[in-house]
């Protein structure tokens, strides 16, 4: 992946942190399986009211139709870093609202490695 410098005539981010949820709908039985049937709607919605909660207005948390990694779903993938995150819980909701949105850090146990 190529990373692309910031120059100086660029705009200031109309966001610090853009959050991309897979809420991809595959037909039932599909091999890949997808991210809603593994319960993407409803993490999303709660991370996107938790983001408010705290306060987080410079984070956008945005729907995304298929971000191909189903099989590790639910996915989610925050940029402008490009880190990838699967969530099964609110709490790893919370824990990425914490660890990586709030304190800049990442949360480990949650990384999906690029293949």
């Amino acid at each position: 992946m190529v990373d692309l410098p910031r120059l100086e005539e660029d705009l200031p981010y109309f966001y610090l942190s853009h959050v991309f949820m897979c809420v991809n709908v595959r037909p039932a039985g599909h091999p890949r399986g997808c991210c809603t049937e593994k319960g993407s709607l409803e993490l999303r919605a709660y991370m996107k009211n938790r983001a408010k909660e705290l306060g987080l207005n410079d984070i956008r948390i945005n729907a995304s139709q298929c971000l191909d990694r189903c099989e590790r779903g639910p996915v989610l993938v925050i940029y402008p870093e490009g880190v990838w995150y699967r969530c099964e819980s609110k709490e790893d909701i919370e824990e990425i609202l914490r660890v990586h949105l709030v304190e800049g850090g990442r949360v480990g146990r949650l990384l999906i490695e690029n293949d």
